[in-house]
């Protein structure tokens, strides 16, 4: 039943996000915006998510885990509720922002939870069925969205939220275990440096291409020197604060450390992909929000079903092989797609997605119980924030570039490349940074 509860608070925020791009463009015809604008209801809730997120770990390990994802799931219903009766773009913007901080909380509780429920060797097959159970519902995240948004309006992909929000609450005051609690201090001047430098950092990306031709060229140059001074700035404040969000003893900490770079490196590609290929499918391909939602289904079902056998896999031979094989098939899944731009949808989109999906299901579960593994009880919350935080500053990366580079003819083919890339660097990163499993007889 937690792990229930568990699945359905991660499932409001895939949901929300899968269902939400494929609605975009009906809800930027509605409020009569600008694509520069509607970006930011994507962008606002994955700033707030990253900046948020280190905090909502130590809040959890703090007050307690169980009760902060309670927390965190009424915010984000109610503020989905707001998301629903906005009457401009800039309500809806801001309402986002609530969604961020509330999910900020639940991310990382959920997982953090799932943590202090199972004992470490069950740990990778438990979170092996809160990634399965998340993926199989994010699965219908772009096709639900689609059908709402033609028959009811782009209100509706807000609305399914609030009854997810009051089941899991209903579940966590029923069968929650007693919170332990551990004393943290909230570092909230280095969270807002790192909106700062992060905000700074993704406006200025989002800026490249020959239709941003408006945008002055000392604008765009004054946000990237903002975002990299704040960018430094938080790493130093981060070594003199008292309740520093990324402790820099952690620094230390070498498989900590390569797994959160290759999930940085890793994620970053996926969400390239995600930006280009939903862009491609309705403008280029032609295709309708609810076929293109269904276009992701091989890689949302290739994660879903195999998540789970992965995880036990890799509880018996260590995570290190599928950590390094997984992003080299995404890689190459990549490359497929890249070079599949001009060809059907079957050997050009659909059998990539599905080599894409069978990677990440070998990355997932492993990921995120190393993570978790690499450090000390008392720092699962923390670890746990500081991942996720590093997925949705990938997000946010991915999806700024993406923004830029789609503007120009060569952009989906370019921008698939550096994704691939990325994904490699990623496998490379693995099998440098993280210690041989010991052989076992």
């Amino acid at each position: 039943m937690v792990l229930a509860a568990c699945v359905l608070a991660s499932s409001m925020a895939f949901i929300d996000g899968s269902a939400l791009t494929v609605a975009l463009p009906k809800l930027r015809a509605f409020f009569g915006a600008d694509l520069a604008t509607v970006q930011w209801v994507l962008n606002g809730y994955v700033l707030a998510l990253a900046a948020l997120t280190l905090i909502g770990g130590a809040l959890a390990d703090h007050y307690g885990k169980a009760r902060m994802l309670a927390i965190g799931c009424v915010g984000f219903g109610l503020s989905s509720a707001a998301c629903v009766v906005a009457p401009s773009i800039e309500w809806l913007i801001a309402c986002r922002v609530a969604q961020g901080i509330s999910a900020a909380i639940v991310t990382p509780a959920s997982l953090a939870l799932i943590g202090a429920t199972y004992p470490k060797e069950e740990r990778s097959r438990a979170i092996g069925v809160w990634a399965a159970a998340s993926s199989l519902t994010t699965a219908g995240g772009p096709i639900l969205g689609g059908w709402l948004t033609e028959n009811y309006g782009w209100q509706w992909v807000f609305a399914i939220n609030p009854p997810l929000a009051a089941a899991v609450v209903a579940l966590l005051v029923a069968y929650a275990p007693p919170d332990q609690h551990a004393a943290r201090r909230f570092d909230v001047a280095g969270a807002a440096i790192l909106a700062v430098a992060l905000g700074g950092l993704a406006w200025a990306l989002s800026q490249i291409g020959p239709d941003k031709s408006g945008t002055s060229g000392r604008m765009i140059a004054l946000s990237t020197v903002v975002g990299a001074a704040a960018l430094v700035a938080y790493v130093l404040w981060e070594r003199l604060s008292p309740s520093p969000m990324t402790p820099p003893r952690l620094i230390g900490n070498r498989p900590f450390v390569g797994l959160n770079i290759a999930t940085l490196l890793i994620y970053t590609g996926l969400s390239i992909m995600f930006f280009l290929l939903s862009f491609d499918l309705v403008d280029q391909r032609g295709l309708s929000p609810t076929s293109a939602g269904l276009v992701f289904l091989p890689f949302t079902l290739g994660v879903g079903l195999l998540s789970r056998p992965f995880g036990a896999l890799a509880d018996k031979i260590g995570a290190r092989i599928p950590l390094i094989a997984g992003p080299l098939g995404a890689g190459l899944a990549l490359v497929l797609l890249a070079l599949g731009k001009d060809a059907s949808l079957v050997p050009g989109v659909l059998s990539p997605m599905m080599l894409l999906g069978i990677s990440f299901a070998l990355i997932v579960a492993p990921l995120t119980a190393s993570v978790m593994s690499s450090v000390a009880n008392t720092d699962e919350g923390l670890a746990s924030g500081i991942n996720n935080a590093v997925t949705r500053v990938a997000q946010l990366g991915g999806i700024a570039l993406s923004a830029g580079v789609a503007s120009f003819a060569f952009g989906y083919r370019a921008g698939l490349i550096v994704a691939a890339i990325c994904a490699v660097a990623g496998a490379a990163t693995m099998a440098v940074m993280l210690p041989t499993a010991a052989r076992r007889r």
